[in-house]
Parts: structure tokens; sequence; C-alpha cells
């Protein structure tokens, strides 16, 4: 029984073990290594070469043996080479094969979400909701204006609103120009047969002494 148990146990870790993930880096790690033994056979290869050259002069037979190495050691070179191109070919075709899985899940969760946010919406409840809301928003306009439209209160004469807003307009033109040393046209002294009665604006007065020092000071030069 123990036995049985361990089988499926075994076959439940190996399937643990073949998951895309664990493939991908078991293959990673093979690729690894087959690139270490590249570089190790391209070294075997540059010493056997060297080491003819260093007999091909004075030891042919020891300059052949070498190149006999390098052509071995080329061919195994040749054949790790094919290796990591296979193994290179599997990843890539694991991983998008892998990436492919994700994106399906994904959309098909996404679809599965969507689903459960309408449950039993449909088009037709959302015109008769917005229709419904379209209707209550009229309602709701037309009362306010009712309301606005009751006047609480006594009636307000706008004959009497417009000379009061005249009054004030007037009072904060005088104003103004009290501090400023102006006075309104109505404010200045009237004048009969052309001959200004009373005393001068201060401003006319300062104007003519102006004139007059310009006038004595042209005579003096």
């Amino acid at each position: 029984m123990s036995g049985l148990w361990g089988w499926f146990g075994a076959g439940a870790a190996q399937k643990r073990k073949d998951t895309p993930k664990n493939v991908i880096l078991d293959l990673r790690t093979q690729l690894e290594m087959l690139q270490k033994r590249e570089a190790h056979i391209i070294r075997q290869i540059e010493e056997q070469d060297k080491e003819a050259r260093k007999h091909v002069a004075t030891n042919k037979t020891a300059a052949k043996v070498a190149l006999r190495r390098k052509k071995v050691f080329e061919g195994n070179l040749e054949q790790t080479m094919n290796h990591i191109g296979t193994l290179e070919q599997q990843i890539n075709a694991i991983e998008s094969a892998n990436i492919n899985q994700e994106t399906f899940k994904a959309i098909t969760r996404a679809s599965a979400a969507m689903k459960e946010i309408h449950g039993k919406l449909t088009v037709d409840k959302v015109d008769e909701a917005m229709e419904q809301l379209q209707e209550n928003n009229q309602l709701n306009e037309e009362i306010s204006q009712a309301i606005s439209s009751v006047n609480i209160g006594p009636a307000i004469d706008e004959d009497e609103l417009n000379e009061e807003l005249d009054q004030l307009m007037q009072k904060d033109l005088e104003d103004k120009m009290l501090e400023t040393g102006a006075l309104p046209v109505d404010r200045l002294p009237k004048v009969a047969n052309g001959e200004p009665k009373g005393k001068a604006p201060a401003v006319v007065e300062d104007e003519e002494e102006a004139e007059l020092r310009k006038l004595q000071a042209e005579m003096a030069m």
C-alpha cells in the first residue's frame, strides 16, 4: 500500500516538476552547461592549432597529430553548437506558449469579471433607467421654477429702486470729487453777464499765477 501511495506521490511531484517555469529553468541550466563546453572546446582547438604550427617545420608527425585532434574538437564544437541552437529554440517556444496560456487565462478571468459585473443588466434596462432619470430631472426643474415664481413679502416698486440707485451714484460721485478737490458742474459758482461772481476757482488762480511768473521771467531775460 505504501508503495502505491508513493507512486502517486511521485507522479504529483513529477507533475510539479514539469511546470513550464521548471522546464525552462532546466533547459537554461543545460544551455549554460553546453555554452561552457563550447568555450572549452574552442580553447582546445586553439591549443591544437598552436601545437601544429609549432611542429610543422620540425616534426611533421606531431603536427599531424595536433591537426587530427583539432578536427575532432571541431566536430565536437559543431555538435555542441547544434545542441545549443536546439535548446534555445525550445526555450523560446515554451516561453511563447507559456505567455499565450497566461494571456488566455487573463482574458478568461476578465470575461468572467465583466459578466459578474453586468449580471442581469441589459441595454433595455439602462435605457429605461436613463429615461426615468431624465423625467425626474425635468420634474425637479419644474418644481424649482414653480417655487421661485412665488413672491413672498410686499411688492417692490422698481421706479423707487431706480431713483434710490441714482441718488447713491450721485453721492458717490460727489464724494470722489471732494477727495480730489474738484467740484461737480452743478456746484460751480454761477456767473451773470459773462462776469464771475465771488472768488474764482483755485485751479484757475494757480494757472494764472504760473503764466504771470513765466512772463516775468521772460521779461527779465
